[in-house]
């Protein structure tokens, strides 16, 4: 500064209005009606706990409920459905996301097993539609489930999500949702579904479970009706 008025003068700090910094109205804009998934550290994972895992798609995406692009996403399922310390044990497309079972070893397994499925996933949907650029909405979501109550819930909400969302159900499948994992689910109270149907494909696209909760504690609490209403979506 010139002039010895301004000698020693403490001078206000101005931010630019240029790149970097915290800047009015930066960062991800929210949709109405629908809370962003939380960028703070994820939960912690145990072998012994499955987790619920909730992936989006972005709004140009394709509707995913299309037989065409379930051929595609369970290419992506046989893939990815188990690799060392990650499994997809069960698993239901539903028109804009896609609900998941998984048992990971710990939430670095966790990451990494669904960050291969999440590209698997982006370049067979963007190769078979002609789209390029990302697929995903937001980060996935993910319950972590810690007692057999809570178990026998999230898979009554995963394998029975269609009907949540009031979606129509094919009738020659006979009650169950075949943009699930229900041929290879063993916890229905009644199996007579099954009666004249074929098994889709000799490679199973989910993994075999082995935690307790997923394995056997859930059942204590009853098996899952074919077509049974998940809590959830009750009302009305």
């Amino acid at each position: 500064m010139r002039g010895s008025s301004s000698k020693g003068a403490q001078q206000e700090l101005r931010l630019s209005s240029g790149h970097g910094g915290a800047r009015r109205g930066a960062g991800r804009k929210p949709q109405a009606g629908r809370r962003r998934v939380s960028h703070g550290q994820r939960p912690a994972i145990k072998a012994s706990w499955p987790v619920h895992v909730t992936v989006r798609m972005r709004r140009d995406v394709p509707r995913l409920r299309n037989f065409e692009l379930a051929k595609v996403l369970r290419q992506a399922f046989v893939k990815g459905c188990q690799i060392a310390g990650f499994g997809i044990c069960q698993f239901s497309i539903q028109g804009n996301h896609i609900h998941l079972i998984c048992e990971a070893s710990d939430r670095e397994r966790l990451a990494r097993g669904m960050q291969g499925w999440c590209v698997r996933i982006a370049r067979g949907i963007n190769r078979a539609v002609g789209r390029r650029g990302p697929m995903f909405d937001d980060r996935y979501h993910v319950e972590v489930i810690t007692s057999p109550r809570q178990m026998r819930n999230s898979l009554c909400y995963v394998m029975q999500n269609a009907r949540r969302h009031g979606e129509r159900l094919d009738p020659r499948y006979h009650g169950v949702d075949p943009f699930s994992s229900a041929w290879w689910f063993d916890g229905c109270v009644d199996d007579r579904w099954r009666q004249g149907l074929e098994l889709p494909d000799p490679a199973p696209p989910v993994a075999r479970a082995q935690s307790w909760l997923l394995n056997v504690a859930w059942r204590r609490h009853q098996l899952i009706g074919v077509t049974e209403m998940p809590a959830a979506g009750r009302r009305g």
